[in-house]
């Protein structure tokens, strides 16, 4: 940890079609060795084949899966007196959508389908259905924290 002064956060630009921050963010975790448009043309067919199937908003389907895969709560190592104990925290709120992010886009790589905007759409439909590779993530981390719950006094 730095002892110098505190790094401001930088500011991210919303992307140029839906005007929003939260999509800029997915589409720069997308993004693979700087090509943007590459990502956004991902991004944008997959919104494409999201309001083809379920004929609603695809940033509202977006935010809700989101939403849907954001953890509450994670276990980090603490070490205390030679013992390393998994304690539970709460998860902030910045670091809470960068994981459900990383995570859609991660488990959206696995899947079978045959471009990436269709494992991307198919993805975030099942986030926001509350089902899915990316919802059980969440919930293992939810379990892992419930289950070290004992520990959670060396919080600091």
């Amino acid at each position: 940890m730095s002892r110098r002064k505190r790094i401001s956060k930088r500011e991210i630009l919303p992307d140029p079609k839906h005007n929003n921050k939260m999509v800029a963010k997915f589409v720069n975790n997308i993004m693979r060795k700087g090509k943007k448009s590459t990502a956004e043309n991902i991004l944008y067919d997959a919104f494409d084949l999201i309001e083809q199937k379920t004929d609603t908003n695809s940033l509202e389907v977006f935010q809700k899966a989101v939403e849907h895969s954001r953890p509450l709560l994670e276990v980090k190592s603490r070490r205390v007196g030679g013992a390393t104990y998994q304690v539970p925290m709460e998860v902030a709120m910045d670091r809470s959508i960068a994981l459900a992010m990383r995570w859609l886009i991660q488990f959206a790589k696995q899947r079978p389908e045959k471009t990436m905007a269709e494992r991307l759409a198919a993805e975030l439909l099942n986030a926001f259905k509350k089902e899915g590779a990316t919802i059980k993530k969440r919930e293992d981390t939810h379990k892992m924290a419930e289950a070290n719950k004992a520990f959670a006094h060396f919080r600091w």
